[in-house]
């Protein structure tokens, strides 16, 4: 036992230890590749990262490393001191530092290669600044108009908040000697809702998937999303196209599929599959069932589809392929990757992206806003806590969405002002670094050309972000993106603090999306829930038939909904609209999901 217990205290000195002790270890893997990849690469970059060009082509040339200068470091990165550590192999050590380092650059585009999409020079990818001008963009094209407006609403917020702390009118928290308290506020939910909620559900129809996938498409004509890869004509086998979607959405496979319906087999299923199913025709699909669905009179209670919450949800995958090393500790030891989903205030699935498990949600909020036709009609954009960064407040301010994140450690977060002796005593404690107006608008023109550049679409809002977040040194645009972002940010929980009804819509829009999950669990029946797909190409087209699933159950379940709430009101029972919007179309137990598989005549 004693023996356990010293390896666990040394284990645990290990984690804590800095990382960077054990990395000139993994030299041996650098040294295979190294001078051959330096060499086919054609890099070229920012003057900022000169010094870091000129240390590989050092490591490319063959050259002696000891004697080099370390001028491609920062001044207090902690590579420094392992270098003047006397019993460190330098010229491993020295080796590793420059890899790890030009990974970070082609991450931030620091550096950047000639050919490539992915890692292209960035101010060679931004719209220029004469078209950006001219976009209309909802933002001021002056800094000094932007700054101050932020000023004239940071003075008021600051007043208004001060003024509540002061009469301890503060809607579930108080601030006490410079301490702010929150306190959850509880649901705003009537008891007769749930009540009403069991007696719809008791009353819709049993029915079976095969059933529910019919109707939908003759209501909604889905399936003509679908068309030939070559010929471009629509599929005319329905049935077949409707298996193979089934066997996408439920996950047992197009083998096991075809032993449990009873008009295809395998080869049949496999040839739909291949010439007439893929991620795009998925996306349609989606899109034609969501605009229908919105027709309904029932999903008029839920909102107006002008609000929508994004949330992550984890999916294990095998281990051989290209996620095999994906492992997120948070979901334990199987590697996976996550479903990245905005959910409307209708319920509706518009947009989902994959994602590695191991990445920050943050830059994907906008992806799903801005290249999706059911995204540019959000004002109200909801997310957790990990879908928050100051980056993402200051892209999704300028957009002119509301953003409106639940943030976990919201105690925790400073404000931070323009001018800090401004600031009311009561507020002091609260206050964290000043806003630096300089950066704002010495790179203005910049911001403009980037905020062009993710509406115009010419590149992903995700990679742009990111980006500019991996940015290892404090580059211009990224501090003027981040100052930007904590004034958006201070303003945002001014209002977060003094407005119940933002926390409540914030609150009922997350607990749409996590009921949405709960749904796309209890679909993946087949294979125990695993995405065995081995390539990132074959898992975006699973989760893609998942959504697609999800949003034909959504349909069919809002229209029973309102046909069973038309047949109360008739029988004279209590159908209020505040009633109405608390019903989810999201239930799932009345729907026969196993067994065999059967397919009645379509319709004429």
């Amino acid at each position: 036992m004693e023996s356990l217990v010293v390896k666990a205290s040394q284990l645990r000195a290990t984690v804590k230890a800095d990382v960077l002790a054990y990395v000139s270890k993994g030299f041996h893997r650098f040294r295979l590749y190294a001078r051959r990849m330096l060499t086919a690469l054609d890099v070229t970059c920012a003057e900022v990262a000169q010094p870091l060009l000129t240390a590989a082509e050092v490591i490319r040339n063959k050259q002696d490393i000891p004697r080099r200068s370390l001028s491609f470091l920062l001044p207090r990165s902690k590579w420094r001191g392992h270098f003047r550590d006397p019993e460190t192999d330098k010229e491993r050590l020295w080796v590793v530092a420059v890899l790890f380092h030009l990974r970070d650059a082609f991450r931030s585009g620091d550096i950047w290669l000639v050919h490539s999409r992915r890692y292209v020079d960035m101010k060679q990818a931004l719209v220029s600044i004469e078209a950006a001008r001219t976009m209309g963009l909802s933002m001021p094209l002056d800094p000094e108009a932007w700054i101050a407006d932020r000023k004239h609403r940071l003075e008021n917020g600051l007043k208004r908040l001060a003024k509540a702390a002061r009469t301890g009118t503060l809607p579930g928290g108080v601030i006490e000697d410079g301490t702010l308290r929150v306190e959850r506020l509880e649901a705003d939910v009537p008891e007769e809702a749930s009540d009403l909620v069991l007696d719809l559900y008791r009353r819709l129809p049993e029915a079976r998937i095969t059933d529910i996938l019919m109707e939908v498409d003759e209501a909604t004509g889905f399936t003509e999303a679908f068309s030939h890869l070559h010929t471009g004509t629509p599929c005319r086998d329905k049935v077949g196209l409707l298996n193979v979607v089934l066997a996408e959405g439920l996950n047992p496979g197009l083998s096991k599929m075809a032993s449990a319906t009873n008009p295809h087999d395998f080869m049949q299923l496999s040839r739909l599959s291949r010439w007439h199913v893929e991620s795009e025709g998925m996306a349609r699909a989606v899109a034609m069932v969501i605009e229908a669905q919105a027709r309904l009179p029932m999903a008029q209670f839920r909102g107006a589809g002008t609000t929508a919450s994004s949330d992550g949800q984890f999916f294990p995958t095998t281990r051989q392929g290209e996620a095999m090393d994906l492992i997120n500790a948070k979901y334990g030891s199987d590697p996976g990757i996550k479903a990245y989903t905005h959910v409307s205030d209708q319920y509706a699935p518009f947009a989902t992206q994959v994602i590695p498990a191991t990445v920050s949600e943050a830059p994907y909020i906008l992806d799903g806003l801005l290249m999706n036709p059911t995204g540019k009609r959000i004002k109200e954009q909801y997310a957790d806590t990990g879908g928050f960064t100051d980056i993402v407040f200051a892209a999704t301010s300028l957009l002119g969405y509301l953003f409106h994140p639940r943030i976990r450690d919201l105690a925790s977060r400073r404000l931070h002002v323009f001018d800090s002796r401004a600031v009311p005593k009561e507020l002091k404690g609260l206050t964290g670094d000043r806003i630096r107006e300089t950066p704002i608008i010495a790179n203005w023109p910049d911001v403009l050309r980037c905020i062009a550049t993710m509406l115009s679409g010419r590149m992903q809002p995700s990679q742009l972000l990111k980006k500019s977040a991996a940015r290892p040194r404090q580059h211009d645009l990224a501090i003027a993106f981040r100052e930007i972002g904590r004034v958006e940010r201070t303003l945002f929980i001014i209002e977060w603090l003094l407005n119940a009804d933002m926390q409540r819509r914030a609150n009922i829009g997350l607990n749409k999306g996590e009921a949405h999950h709960a749904l796309k669990g209890a679909l993946r029946i087949g294979r125990q829930g695993e995405i065995r797909d081995r390539t990132t190409e074959g898992q975006h087209f699973r989760i893609a038939g998942l959504n697609l699933l999800t949003a034909i159950i959504i349909y069919w379940n809002t229209n029973q909904l309102g046909i069973t709430i038309a047949r109360r009101k008739r029988a004279g029972l209590d159908c209020s609209p505040n009633l109405l919007a608390h019903i989810s179309p999201l239930g799932w137990a009345h729907i026969l999901l196993t067994g065999e598989y059967r397919w009645r005549k379509a319709r004429a």
